[in-house]
């Protein structure tokens, strides 16, 4: 029977006893690193994709997914407008909108807002908001009374409840007789949503008259929001929109899709996750490093061996192979099994934190505190390629130099003394 010699010797050290106690702790060490390692890069990449899908879920339940949104004063045929893009492929639905930026003052302090304004029954078509109120309700934005919805967040910092009055101040100033002030408006709190985004701290809904009035936009609206099917199809929905705009609309009108939008924000959690992978990635190089102390450990150990070997034969090559294949299995064997165990953690992570919680009798998630109350994962297969892959590469890297030493022992000087 044919074997590869080298191949077999390998895996028949990996198996061996050390006359060097020592030398098993390190290579047991290193086994115990690369498992480690790979379990802890694989959930925490499942659980930083959770986290990101979360965030995209969430602000996409309010946000639009794509804005034809005016780079003027404002639009005034935009009912054409809408009816065109309801046309398009892959459209929901389409209403208009107001926006601007404003401060919304309270006894307890003030804070910076996005101020909307939407019809209520368009805010039903466009988003989830009218089921995400926590307290009243959307259809509560009657045109005429000035009325908003504010985020929970937002409503704890004010300090405000239904009924309440607060003060719209925008930045825009209005000249009387009397001097120079700033818009101001007094508007009752109607409702109050909780999406478990930022959105909470920094989104007030009005009714669309009233932000048109407001706003001094007569009939005109800053453009129209777009819900698709198929949220993550936007970008390619918004640049095939944009070819095919009417020309009356080609100057006037800026085509965005949630990507660009939220761009920045998304693009930080893609930095954190590689950020994060990086640094948990020292922890496999740690334990590559400690398969180079064991084979060079391993080497002099079995100097002996290596000289017999050489005797009966064995090329330098194939004495290289040996170690090779003796610290590739250590690796390779750490990785995998980390492979396995991180996918299987990764994919009931949310089981396992609740576990704990029962056990101890705590809550890691406080819904109070954090906008989740449970541990988000999700396992993509190409992270653990990916993980897998630099894994068994760093392996097979660490085992070149060891090798290249037990190479270089010469049969002579090995058993002079033996």
């Amino acid at each position: 029977m044919k074997f590869n010699l080298p191949f077999f010797i390998g895996l028949r050290y990996t198996r061996s006893k050390r006359r060097n106690q020592f030398i098993s702790f390190v290579s047991g060490f290193s086994l115990l690193g690369m498992t480690l390692g790979t379990i802890a890069l694989i959930v925490v990449m499942s659980v930083m994709n959770g986290f990101d899908r979360e965030i995209k879920q969430r602000l996409l339940e309010v946000i639009p997914h794509i804005e034809l949104m005016s780079s003027e004063e404002g639009l005034q045929d935009w009912t054409e407008l809408q009816n065109f893009a309801l046309q398009q492929l892959g459209i929901e639905a389409a209403a208009p909108y107001v926006y601007g930026d404003a401060m919304v003052s309270f006894e307890r302090g003030m804070q910076g807002v996005q101020l909307k304004g939407l019809k209520p029954e368009d805010v039903r078509q466009l988003s989830s908001l009218a089921d995400r109120m926590i307290l009243g309700s959307v259809d509560d934005l009657r045109e005429g009374e000035y009325n908003i919805v504010i985020g929970r967040l937002l409503a704890r910092y004010l300090g405000v409840s239904l009924g309440d009055k607060v003060n719209i101040t925008l930045p825009q100033l209005t000249v009387t007789p009397m001097g120079i002030y700033p818009r101001i408006k007094r508007f009752t709190v109607v409702g109050v949503f909780e999406i478990g985004a930022q959105v909470d701290q920094s989104l007030v809904v009005t009714h669309l008259s009233d932000a048109q009035k407001l706003l001094r936009l007569g009939s005109k609206v800053s453009g129209i929001e777009l819900r698709t099917r198929d949220m993550y199809e936007a970008d390619q929905l918004a640049q095939s929109i944009a070819k095919v705009l009417p020309s009356q609309f080609e100057q006037q009108l800026t085509v965005r899709s949630w990507s660009q939008t939220q761009g920045s924000l998304f693009a930080a959690v893609k930095m954190e996750k590689t950020v994060v992978s990086v640094l948990l990635m020292i922890i496999i190089a740690v334990a590559a490093f400690n398969i180079i102390s064991s084979l060079v450990l391993m080497v002099a150990d079995k100097r002996f061996d290596i000289a017999v070997l050489r005797t009966l034969g064995l090329t330098r090559h194939q004495v290289m192979k040996v170690f090779m294949v003796q610290g590739a299995a250590i690796g390779w064997f750490g990785v995998f099994l980390g492979g396995i165990l991180g996918a299987l953690i990764a994919s009931h992570i949310g089981t396992i934190v609740a576990s704990i919680e029962t056990l101890l009798g705590i809550r890691i998630f406080d819904p109070s505190v954090y906008f989740i109350s449970h541990m988000p994962s999700v396992l993509l297969l190409s992270d653990v390629l990916i993980v897998v892959s630099v894994g068994l590469i760093l392996s097979l890297l660490s085992t070149l130099y060891p090798a290249y030493r037990a190479s270089q022992v010469e049969p002579a000087e090995a058993l002079r003394y033996e």
